[in-house]
C-alpha cells in the first residue's frame, strides 16, 4: 500500500467573496521508503498540500488517501485517529512545549494514545537514542541548542511509528551544520522505510531527496 496518494486535489478558501484556489488539481504519490521534496515560492501551495496529507484539512474536491484511507470519507474522530496514529509532523520552529522536559515532549503522541507508562519510557528512550540526544531526557527546550530541539521534534514525530512523516521547512531555523545533520537523519528514516514529504526552500535539502516536485500557483509544474 502506498502511504500517500493525492488525486486531482483542489483546495479553495473564501466564503461569500471570491474563492481563492490554494491548490488547483494536484496529483502525487509518495511510496514507503521514499523522500520527496516540495519546492516553490511562498504561497505556491506547499503548506496547503502538507495540511491535506497531514489530515489537518480536507480537499474541496479530489481525493487524499493517507495510509489507505480516503480522508474526506472520515468523520472528525476518525480523521483525528488517523492523524494521531499514522502521521508524524516536523515543524520549522520545533513546536516543543517549554514547560515539559524533552522526554515528556517526545512522549506526548504516546500519552494521547494512552500507551502504558512503561512502554512510553522505553519508546521515548529508543527514539531519543535514534536521533542522538539520549543524554537530554531531563533537559527542557530552553536548555538545549536549536539543532537538538529539532532532533527532539523528529523524535516526537517518529516515536509512535507513523507511516508518513511530514516536514515543513525542517532546516529553515538551523545553521548549516545542524541543517545537514537533520537532513541526514531524515534520509536515514526514509531508508528505513518511512514515507517522507518535505516542503523546503533549500536546494541542499531537496538534493538529498529521491524526487523534487516543483509547485507554482497551486499546481505541480
Amino acid at each position: 500500500m502506498t502511504p500517500v496518494v493525492v488525486r486531482d486535489a483542489r483546495k479553495s478558501y473564501g466564503g461569500s467573496g471570491e474563492a481563492v484556489a490554494a491548490l488547483a488539481g494536484v496529483s502525487l504519490e509518495v511510496a514507503a521508503g521514499e523522500m520527496v521534496a516540495l519546492v516553490g515560492p511562498s504561497g505556491c501551495g506547499k503548506s496547503t498540500l502538507l495540511n491535506l496529507v497531514g489530515c489537518v484539512d480536507l480537499p474541496t474536491s479530489g481525493d487524499v488517501i493517507v495510509d489507505g484511507q480516503v480522508t474526506s470519507a472520515l468523520d472528525d474522530d476518525a480523521l483525528t485517529v488517523l492523524r494521531r496514529d499514522r502521521v508524524g509532523t516536523i515543524f520549522q520552529f520545533f513546536n516543543l512545549l517549554p514547560a515539559l522536559s524533552i522526554a515528556d515532549n517526545i512522549g506526548l503522541p504516546l500519552v494521547l494514545r494512552r500507551v502504558p507508562k512503561a512502554q512510553i519510557t522505553q519508546r521515548v528512550s529508543d527514539a531519543m537514542a535514534e536521533v542522538g540526544i539520549g543524554d537530554k531526557r531531563d533537559a527542557y527546550p530552553a536548555q538545549i541548542s536549536g539543532g537538538q530541539m529539532q532532533r527532539a521534534a523528529i523524535a516526537r514525530a517518529i516515536v509512535h511509528g507513523p507511516a508518513i512523516i511530514l516536514a515543513d521547512e525542517p532546516t529553515g531555523n538551523l545553521d548549516t551544520a545542524n541543517g545537514e545533520n537533520v537532513l541526514r537523519l531524515l534520509r536515514s528514516l526514509a531508508d528505513g522505510g518511512q514515507a517522507i514529504l518535505m516542503a523546503t526552500h533549500s536546494l541542499e535539502a531537496a538534493a538529498i531527496c529521491d524526487r523534487t516536485i516543483h509547485m507554482q500557483d497551486g499546481r505541480i509544474v
